[in-house]
């Protein structure tokens, strides 16, 4: 059997668990039900699950851009729902590992990835910006104060 041929079987047998993943996560409604019954334990549990399918991009050769998406895909399921009440809500609404498997089937247009890219460039800077806000502040109010 040749090689091209052995990679594509690989691939959808890993893209077919993938979505069994999101079906019982995100579907089934486990993702959030674990992070209202186990606060903070099942969001992290929900995250290690999620991370199978940063895997499967892994595995199936999905640029480094799609791989840090789904990663802030995921980041943002945690952060956002490990917050008391509101996070739970949120964890209905926002389905990490479903947005990640469309990414992950959309993972060869070209237009996707150069979207992965500039979503990529536009979390680094959001970060740079979250980490500068405070020092700002500080410091405008050093100014006021002094």
């Amino acid at each position: 059997m040749p090689l091209q041929q052995l990679t594509s079987i690989r691939t959808s047998t890993l893209i077919r668990r993938a979505e069994r993943v999101v079906r019982l996560m995100d579907q089934g409604l486990l993702d959030p039900i674990l992070g209202l019954l186990l606060p903070g334990l099942g969001d992290a549990v929900g995250i290690v699950v999620g991370l199978y399918l940063v895997y499967v991009a892994r595995a199936i050769g999905a640029s480094k851009a799609l791989q840090a998406r789904m990663l802030l895909n995921l980041a943002l399921d945690g952060l956002l729902g490990a917050v008391p009440f509101f996070g739970d809500l949120f964890d209905f609404a926002f389905k990490a590992n479903t947005r990640n498997l469309a990414l992950l089937k959309r993972s060869h247009d070209v237009d996707v990835q150069r979207a992965d890219v500039l979503v990529l460039v536009g979390a680094v800077a959001l970060v740079f910006v979250a980490l500068a806000l405070p020092v700002f502040t500080l410091v405008a109010f050093l100014r006021w104060a002094f």
